[in-house]
């Protein structure tokens, strides 16, 4: 059963017959018989039955013919949907809270511009929580600092980050991350934050056990405690770069082994649509034009 063959099956029904329908068609009525008696085999029943010189639907004709409406229907949308310059729908989005801020503002303002039909619904999380509502289909996208299953996911690589140790000026920690040793760590909230794995394992590498860990639920808090001395963060540096009060705070660098995180914009393999894919390009433009800056 293919579309040709249905086709010429909703044209005998709607035209009355396979004379009209050829002409319908502008095909030999030769080939309208040929198509009908492909599909009826394929079927494996019988889709008219002759009533006199008229034919007449069999009710297994009647049932196909719903179905006909619908698949012809749903064919020609998908025609429209890859040919059409102008793309729509909604795409939800997913990433983690310090790429939202610092990264996303200005490509996502330049997409909704280009394609003012499309809605972007934006979510953030940790990397781990944004993989788990992939899987999930409860996202199209998003944008993680974790390496996912490559039999599932497409995974695109955007933006390069640079992780930084963050904390007061003049804090000696910063100097040594031995000192680091019964001392204070500031952190993203959640154990799927990219970021912290990083900044833990390293520490317990080096044999390092903080004191506590205090958790906030946005960088900004995590920064004004970091400016008064609370503790250390290690945090991307395309985050301090955004802080209104930058200046009211110390950085350091740490180990390229641990400074250089690659962000990864995943998306489902079974999952292609013209908006994802313009979103998709929009966002790996914006990461070659930010690299090259």
């Amino acid at each position: 059963m293919d579309l040709r063959e249905l086709e010429a099956f909703q044209a005998v029904v709607e035209a009355g017959g396979v004379g009209r329908a050829a002409r319908r068609l502008h095909r030999a009525q030769s080939s309208i018989t040929a198509r009908i008696r492909q599909l009826q085999a394929s079927l494996g029943v019988a889709l008219f039955e002759r009533d006199g010189r008229a034919l007449r639907l069999t009710a297994a004709g009647d049932v196909l013919l719903d179905y006909t409406g619908r698949l012809l229907g749903l064919a020609e949308e998908a025609r429209a949907a890859v040919r059409q310059d102008n793309i729509g729908g909604r795409l939800r989005l997913g990433a983690m809270e310090s790429v939202a801020a610092s990264r996303l503002p200005l490509p996502l303002a330049e997409f909704h511009r280009r394609h003012p039909e499309v809605m972007v619904e934006l979510q953030t999380a940790t990397s781990r929580e944004l993989i788990v509502r992939l899987q999930a289909g409860a996202l199209d996208a998003a944008i993680v600092g974790d390496e996912v299953d490559n039999a599932r996911f497409t995974r695109v690589a955007l933006y390069r980050e640079e992780l930084v140790l963050v904390a007061a000026p003049g804090c000696p920690l910063l100097a040594s991350p031995k000192r680091l040793a019964g001392k204070t760590l500031l952190v993203f909230h959640g154990q799927g934050c990219a970021y912290r794995r990083r900044l833990e394992h390293w520490l317990q590498a080096l044999r390092v056990v903080p004191a506590r860990t205090l958790e906030f639920a946005s960088y900004h808090a995590l920064l004004a405690a970091a400016a008064t001395g609370v503790g250390v963060c290690l945090i991307p540096r395309s985050v301090l770069n955004i802080y209104p009060q930058r200046e009211a705070l110390a950085v350091a660098t740490v180990p390229a082994r641990v400074a250089h995180l690659q962000t990864l914009l995943v998306t489902p393999r079974t999952l292609h649509t013209p908006a994802l894919t313009r979103l998709v390009e929009a966002l790996r433009a914006d990461a070659g034009a930010s690299t090259a800056a």
